[in-house]
C-alpha cells in the first residue's frame, strides 16, 4: 500500500472500481477481475484521501461484494479508520469546526462507517466511529452563537462560506450521518446517545431539510426557511433527505415520521416541475439515483404499491438518457446507471449510497 496521491483508477465514483462493481453484481467475475487489476495497477491509496469512494476502503467495499477481502486490505482500512478518528478528535480538542470531508459519506467517517457495517464480522472500530458521529450532534458555541456540532466553515469544495453552514445532503452532509446511525441501529449496533442523535438530526431536517444547506441567515431568521426549488436527487435535495427521514422513522419506531417521509418523497417525484430539473441519468444527481431511492423507500413502506407508478416513469427516463452519460464510472457514469436499470442488489452495492 502507498500513501501518495495516485490517479483516479482507484476511485469508486469514476474509475474502473465502479465497472468492477457492475460486473460483480451481474456475476461476471472474470470481467470484474480485469477492472480490478486496472484499479490497483499503480498501488492503492491509504493516505488522507482514502475513503469509501477512493483507495483502500473503496477496494475493500468492491471486494466485499464478492465475499473475498484480502487481510492486508482490511488491515490497511483499519489503520485508515484509526487515523481519521484520531484526526477528528484532535480537531475537536482544538475547538475547531469540522470540514465536511471529516464526516461525510463520500470522503469521511460516515462512509467508513457504512463500509464497516458491511463486514461479516463485527468491528470494534464501528462503535468508535458511531460514537464520533453521535458527538457531532452536541452543540458548539462559535462567536457567541450556539451551532450544531456538524457546522462547517467551508463548503463542499472547500470554498469559503461566510458564517459557515450546516450541510443537509446525503453525500456531503447530515442526512448521510443520520442514515448511517439509523442503519447501524437496524443491525442492533448501538452506542450511548445514538437514538437521541437520530431524533435530533431528524428534527433539524424537519425544519431545514428543504435546503441544500443551512446558513446563519436561516438561523437568524427565527422562522423555518421556505423550501427551495432545486434539483431533486440522491446527493442533495428532498428525495435523499426523505429516505434518511424514513430510516429515522424506522429506527425510532415512529410511524408518523416514516409516513411523512414517504408522503414527501411521493410529492416531490410526482411534480413535473421538479422532475424537469433532472438533466442526466446518473446515480449522483440523475434518474438512476431516483430509481434506486424509490426502490429502497418502497421496500421499507407498508404500502409499496404506491411507488410503482413513480418507478415506472423514472425507469423510462433512465432508459432514454443512459447512453448520453459520457463517463464510465459508478456515481456519475454508465456503470451506476446500468446497475439501477438492472434493478438487482444481490451484492448489497446500494450500501455505498447509505440508503440500504
Amino acid at each position: 500500500m502507498t500513501a501518495k496521491a495516485l490517479p483516479r483508477t482507484q476511485d469508486l465514483s469514476e474509475g474502473p472500481l465502479g465497472a468492477a462493481l457492475l460486473h460483480i453484481e451481474r456475476g461476471n467475475l472474470p470481467a470484474a477481475h480485469q477492472h480490478l487489476a486496472r484499479a490497483v495497477a499503480g498501488g492503492v491509496s491509504a493516505g488522507g484521501n482514502a475513503s469509501l469512494f477512493h483507495g483502500a476502503p473503496a477496494l475493500e467495499f468492491v471486494l466485499g461484494r464478492t465475499g473475498r477481502v484480502r487481510p492486508d486490505v482490511r488491515a490497511t482500512v483499519d489503520r485508515i479508520v484509526d487515523a481519521r478518528l484520531a484526526a477528528a478528535h484532535a480537531r475537536h480538542n482544538r475547538g475547531e469546526l469540522p470540514h465536511l470531508a471529516e464526516f461525510d459519506l463520500v470522503r469521511g467517517l460516515s462512509g467508513l462507517a457504512a463500509l464497516l457495517l458491511t463486514r461479516e464480522e463485527a468491528s470494534p472500530r464501528l462503535e468508535d466511529v458511531l460514537a464520533y458521529l453521535v458527538s457531532l450532534t452536541r452543540p458548539v458555541r462559535i462567536d457567541g452563537r450556539e451551532l450544531p456540532g456538524w457546522w462547517s466553515a467551508a463548503g463542499p469544495g472547500g470554498e469559503e462560506m461566510p458564517g459557515g453552514h450546516g450541510n443537509n445532503g446525503m453525500a456531503h452532509g447530515i442526512s448521510g450521518v443520520l442514515s448511517v446511525l439509523c442503519l447501524a441501529a437496524g443491525q442492533d449496533v448501538l452506542v450511548p446517545g445514538q437514538h437521541e442523535a437520530i431524533e435530533l438530526i431528524a428534527n433539524w431536517l424537519d425544519v431545514y431539510g428543504g435546503s441544500y444547506w443551512t446558513t446563519r441567515a436561516h438561523l437568524n431568521a427565527g422562522v423555518p426557511p421556505v423550501h427551495q426549488a432545486a434539483r431533486p436527487s440522491w446527493c442533495y435535495g428532498l428525495p435523499g433527505v426523505a429516505r434518511a427521514q424514513q430510516l429515522a422513522g424506522l429506527a425510532l419506531d415512529d410511524p408518523y415520521r416514516r409516513r411523512a417521509a414517504e408522503d414527501a418523497f411521493v410529492a416531490i417525484l410526482s411534480d413535473p416541475a421538479h422532475l424537469a430539473r433532472i438533466t442526466d441519468a446518473s446515480l449522483c444527481h440523475g434518474w438512476a439515483g431516483l430509481v434506486t431511492l424509490t426502490r429502497a423507500v418502497a421496500a421499507d413502506s407498508p404500502a409499496p404499491e404506491r411507488f410503482t407508478p413513480l418507478l415506472d416513469g423514472l425507469l423510462q427516463h433512465l432508459t432514454a438518457d443512459l447512453d448520453r452519460l459520457p463517463k464510465p464510472g459508478l456515481v456519475e457514469g454508465r456503470a451506476g446507471a446500468q446497475l439501477a436499470l438492472d434493478g438487482t442488489d444481490t451484492t448489497g452495492w446500494t450500501k455505498a449510497l447509505l440508503i440500504t
